[in-house]
This record gives structure tokens, C-alpha cells and sequence, in this order.
């Protein structure tokens, strides 16, 4: 092996070295909460379904929408996390569902809310939605506030727990990673009010909360933004492995 290449091969080492794995990066962002049984959230015949927008979607097929089912799933965080739960408790035959699409605001889960949440009876409902209800209206597409982010996002979850007063509620956090190619230092202010109300409505309906800000604020300390995000918004793989290890981490 010559010189040049044995360098870029003792500096490919090191920088693998020098990144932590993402189960620990995951372990400084959530503290694992001591269980006798992990993932008793998640009972035996249960139902489960991802809702949100394109973070969620994740370009899976829109036409039989099947559950336990990869193409249904797209190739994002709910495949990921599903896969695990499916692989780690199959003896609980869970039925698991993807109906994230995307685009969507909170308003746009309420116009279908009957067909995509309340008709599928789910026991455990994971939402992640927000990060639309601000970019939209920062393009010009969509003229919401906080306020309204807020009120349409209560009155689906009462709407939900009204329908469904068993359901246990999973809310995850909208996030915005900076240094990429659409997010910059003006969406920290703005960004942090949805974040607010995020959590307000999880403490609210006493669901689980998913910090996937403060993930991906750890995250970078070990990579570039753009190994997590290429946009601050939609992850790449690494992305939405560190998603899926959130998620998982969160409620198990």
C-alpha cells in the first residue's frame, strides 16, 4: 500500500472513531426510564399507526395502504421502528399502520382523520406534524400562526380521545436542523413556538413525548447537519435510523 493511500485510510479510521453511535447519541438526548417490561405499551393483537406528513410518508404506495407491509411503509423512521417492534415482539401480532402524507398540516389530518385514524382503531397513535404548518406559511403557501397550529392540534386530539378514550397517545416533536439547505437561523424563533405548543398538547393529553429536536441538536455535535438532513427536514438514512432509535427509546 502506498504512502497516500495508507493516509486516507488512517484519517477514513479516525473519523469513524470519533462518531458516536447513534444508540448513544440517543442516550444523551432521552433518559431511558426503568421498566420491569419494555414496550409494555404495546399490547398483544394491538394496533399501532404513524401519522404526519412527509417525515412520516416517507414515499411509501398510496393504493392498498397495507399494514405490517414495506411498501406501505415507505423507507423512513415509522419503517425502521416498526420493523424493530415486529422483530422484537412478535409474539404480541401487532398490527401496524403508515398513514403519514405529505404536505400535510394539522388541518389537513382533521380532513381525513375518520378514514386514516379513528376507522383503524388504533391502541397506540404516534403524530408527528408542524414542520409544515410553518414552512408553508413561510413560502407564502398557507397563512396559519402558532395559535392556529395549536388550536387545530387540540381539537384533533380531543376529537381522537372523544372517539377513542383508550388510545395511548405518542407526540412527537417538530424539528428544523440548521446548516442545511433550506433551514437557516431564522427558523430557530418561529420553529420554537410549534415546538411549545408540540409539547403542551403532549402534556395535555398525557401522551408520550419524542425530543426529536434536541436528537438531532446532539447529533450534529458528532456529524455534519447534512449526514443527518440534507434540507433540515427530511433525514437521510442516518436520519431516520436516529429517528427510529428516538422513537423506539421513547416508548419503550
Amino acid at each position: 500500500m502506498n504512502l497516500s493511500r495508507r493516509k486516507f485510510f488512517g484519517r477514513s479510521v479516525a473519523g469513524v472513531a470519533g462518531l458516536a453511535s447513534i444508540p448513544a447519541i440517543v442516550s444523551a438526548s432521552i433518559a431511558p426510564e426503568k421498566k420491569n417490561n419494555k414496550f409494555s405499551l404495546f399490547e398483544k393483537e394491538g394496533t399501532v399507526l404513524f401519522q404526519g406528513d412527509s417525515i412520516t410518508d416517507a414515499r411509501r404506495e398510496k393504493e392498498k395502504e397495507l399494514p405490517n407491509n414495506p411498501q406501505s411503509f415507505g423507507s423512513g423512521y415509522a419503517f425502521l421502528a416498526a420493523s424493530f417492534l415486529m422483530n422484537a415482539l412478535p409474539e404480541k401480532n401487532l398490527t401496524i399502520y403508515n398513514r403519514g402524507i405529505s404536505g400535510n398540516k394539522v388541518f389537513q389530518l382533521a380532513d381525513r382523520w375518520q378514514k386514516d385514524c379513528l376507522g383503524l382503531k388504533p391502541d397506540v397513535l404516534s403524530i408527528l406534524i408542524g414542520v409544515n404548518d410553518y414552512w408553508h406559511k413561510r413560502a407564502g403557501k398557507y397563512d396559519g400562526t402558532v395559535e392556529i397550529y395549536e388550536n387545530d392540534y387540540r381539537a384533533l386530539l380531543q376529537r381522537t380521545k372523544e372517539n377513542l378514550p383508550d388510545v395511548k397517545l405518542v407526540i412527537c416533536q417538530p424539528f428544523a436542523v440548521l446548516n442545511t439547505s433550506a433551514v437557516d437561523e431564522t427558523w430557530v424563533k418561529p420553529m420554537k413556538g410549534y415546538q411549545k405548543s408540540a409539547k403542551k398538547m403532549a402534556d395535555e393529553f398525557d401522551a408520550i413525548w419524542v425530543p426529536f429536536q434536541e436528537v438531532f441538536d446532539e447529533a450534529i455535535k458528532h456529524a455534519p447537519p447534512t449526514y443527518w438532513t440534507g434540507d433540515g427536514v427530511h433525514p437521510s438514512m442516518a436520519g431516520a435510523q436516529l429517528m427510529a432509535e428516538a422513537w423506539l427509546r421513547s416508548v419503550e
